[in-house]
């Protein structure tokens, strides 16, 4: 007998939209499901099952009686047992679910002990981060990461489609990308020096960016999508020492050129999670977040503006004076900003995304180009409302000598020779971005901590898996 699942019943529109020949057949033939129980509840004459195979975010419910075959076993059911059954499939059109499966037969395939500590009722996010390994069965978390591996699907097909080459840059590496100085040093415990296996210093990624540059001059356009690694000791719900980034690179790309990829990549993204996830989407936007689905269509259905940084200091301090409150008052031309001067600028000002440009060279990295006006680079961070700060790019500096007096200054240059080198064998304008996946995933749901859009969250003081 073949095992239907969940995610096929939902492709017979004849169930909804047949006609009498086609359901006809469909109700015909006997079914067979494996999956798990999320609720059973038995009245003594008839008793019903919230089935779920993982397959689809909706539940199918079964239904038995007292004089089912198996009614010993179906009745004893406990939540979170798994089950193999056959049965026959009913059409329901009048009830919330247009199908359910009567039950012929039903064999326990694993029991759940009685402490299983998913029940039915609500239960507090920090309560389930605690129980990681169990919590994939809860709604919040079934439709968190299904979508999670949508999205991802997405970012591929978006730049797959678009001739881009995707690269695996490497996790060990010898430099933090960044000039922050915030890694995990890599060691080994076979010897007495710990650095001895590469025979120096290394540690864990923080970014590809570096590393897919130079595939860049010679495929011109690529990407890499992966994990990168961070040593902050930042206790935030936006901050974690592991998580995933997305970042193309694209030669003979200006920082224009740059800004419609980041606005089409993030259209796209939307678009499709929205259309391939209506299920999880509906339920974020009932549960989570009920602005989620007009605020993204709001994103989708914009243009998205331009603003230079040096405009929206001027726009901020303005703001002051008629006196708008921000928790640092003291807007200053130079200062970095937070989220809170970020999402007035987009709510606020434009009413939708915003690319903010032309930030100061010295609150940005040692590697973008540096404007004409010698103070400012070709960088660009897009601001969407709710969140701020959503995507970071810029045109990078093509110019050896430039480059190379930067890096001296900075004392970055020893063990990035190779990455000077790209400058002189025939380097071009070329920009880039990146996009923190675990962000963009918190935005595209309205879960509001990277701790409950990551699998197995990693921040500082705090790691169990």
């Amino acid at each position: 007998m073949e095992t239907f699942r969940i995610s096929d019943f939902e492709l017979y529109d004849v169930v909804l939209y047949g006609d009498e020949e086609e359901k006809n057949e469909l109700l015909a033939n006997q079914v067979f499901v494996q999956g798990w129980v999320r609720t059973n509840r038995d009245n003594g004459q008839i008793g019903f099952i919230e089935f779920n195979d993982g397959t689809y975010f909706k539940n199918v419910q079964l239904v038995y009686s007292k004089d089912s075959k198996d009614y010993g076993i179906l009745t004893s059911l406990r939540n979170g047992c798994a089950i193999e059954v056959e049965g026959k499939l009913k059409l329901t059109p009048e009830m919330k679910q247009p199908f359910e499966i009567e039950v012929l037969a039903a064999k326990l395939v694993g029991e759940c002990a009685e402490d299983y500590p998913l029940q039915k009722k609500r239960h507090s996010f920090e309560f389930l981060r605690d129980i990681a390994h169990i919590r994939p069965r809860a709604n919040t978390f079934q439709a968190v990461f299904r979508v999670r591996s949508v999205l991802s699907y997405a970012v591929h097909q978006f730049f797959q489609e678009r001739g881009f080459i995707y690269v695996h840059t490497p996790e060990i590496t010898t430099n933090d990308g960044e000039g922050a100085g915030n890694v995990f040093d890599v060691t080994t415990h076979d010897t007495k020096d710990p650095f001895e296996f590469y025979g120096r210093k290394v540690n864990l990624t923080v970014t590809g960016q570096l590393h897919v540059e130079p595939f860049a001059l010679s495929f011109r356009d690529v990407y890499t999508f992966g994990p990168v690694f961070r040593a902050e000791h930042s206790n935030t719900v936006r901050h974690a020492s592991e998580f995933w980034m997305i970042e193309p690179e694209m030669a003979f790309c200006d920082l224009n050129d740059n800004m419609e990829v980041i606005e089409d990549c993030i259209k796209f993204c939307i678009s499709y999670v929205m259309e391939a996830c209506p299920e999880e989407m509906k339920f974020f936007n009932t549960m989570i977040d009920n602005t989620l689905i007009d605020r993204l269509n709001h994103v989708v259905n914009s243009d998205f503006q331009k603003m230079t940084y040096t405009e929206g200091i001027e726009i901020l301090q303005n703001a002051v004076k008629s006196g708008v409150k921000f928790e640092n008052n003291d807007i200053k031309w130079g200062m970095d900003l937070q989220s809170e001067h970020e999402r007035y600028l987009t709510e606020k000002v434009v009413n939708g995304p915003l690319f903010l440009i032309d930030y100061p060279e010295e609150i940005k990295a040692f590697y973008m180009k540096l404007n004409p006006d010698k103070k400012t680079v070709a960088a660009c961070d897009l601001l969407v409302p709710a969140v701020g700060e959503l995507v970071g790019g810029s045109q990078r500096e093509e110019n050896y000598e430039l480059l190379k007096a930067k890096m001296d200054k900075l004392g970055l240059t020893e063990g990035l020779e190779w990455y000077l080198d790209t400058r002189k064998y025939g380097g071009c304008v070329h920009s880039g971005f990146g996009i923190g996946f675990d962000r963009l995933l918190m935005y595209v749901t309205g879960m509001q901590n990277i701790r409950d859009v990551q699998p197995y969250p990693r921040t500082s003081n705090n790691i169990k898996y």
